[in-house]
């Protein structure tokens, strides 16, 4: 290929680059050409616990055997004061009888949206095991005992991190950010660094939680565990 017609294909790719129209044709193009075949495993009525978080803890320890990157990983939805939907990504700290737990500072927008609004949901995507685990339920505050206990076993590192950042909140630059945490860092040199009382963890308790097992032809299994007036589960199976 000669000079000209090198120079003529890069100035006709360039302007693809910036030509959004283009760009708009190409996405929708290969994004509708994305799928897959659900295939690994199934999930039989049978196969399942009576109660959700024992079932999620034989999820659990399935999911940990196959390894997967940040088995703890969830999404957070919760709903701001105007009605509108929010989400974001953190991690499950603990699971007791009945709720899910995480940590967080309590007035970043999540922490306001949680005081103006209890209700809540957070989902577990395992795509390594073609699974998914979705939880509503209410949110509440853990006890001062259960966060100190936890933000001392955080690294050093995550501490200074969580006194140092105003999560949420707009800030200068990365520059002050890093300044701020260097001042604090140097404060609190050689010293217990000691909780503040913006940070801390909630328990999402739930009354639905449902497991979702991919299947061939996008007959998926769901079963769902809602929570009757007496406490009880009832298990139902939905249609994919």
């Amino acid at each position: 290929m000669i000079n000209g017609e090198m120079a003529l294909l890069r100035s006709e790719r360039s302007c693809r680059l910036f030509d959004p129209t283009y760009l708009y044709r190409y996405m929708n193009t290969s994004i509708a050409d994305i799928r897959k075949t659900y295939a690994q495993a199934q999930l039989l009525e049978s196969e399942t616990a009576s109660n959700p978080i024992q079932q999620f803890g034989k999820w659990w320890e399935e999911a940990i055997r196959a390894q997967i990157d940040e088995v703890n990983a969830m999404t957070l939805a919760t709903v701001d004061t105007e009605g509108l939907p929010d989400a974001r990504v953190v991690l499950l700290k603990g699971v007791d009888e009945d709720s899910f737990h995480f940590f967080t500072n309590y007035e970043s927008n999540k922490g306001q949206q949680l005081t103006s609004n209890s209700n809540a949901a957070v989902v577990f995507f395992w795509k390594e095991l073609e699974r998914q685990v979705r939880v509503r339920g209410n949110i509440e505050r853990l006890s001062e005992a259960e966060n100190d206990a936890y933000f001392s076993s955080r690294p050093r590192e995550s501490q200074l991190g969580a006194v140092s950042s105003p999560q949420s909140t707009v800030i200068e630059n990365r520059n002050w950010l890093e300044e701020r945490y260097n001042s604090i860092k140097a404060a609190f040199e050689g010293k217990e660094i000691v909780r503040p009382a913006h940070w801390g963890g909630y328990r999402l308790t739930a009354h639905s939680v449902e497991f979702w097992q991919g299947r061939p032809g996008r007959m998926h299994d769901r079963i769902k565990y809602k929570k009757d007036p007496s406490g009880s589960w009832l298990r139902q199976r939905l249609a994919p």
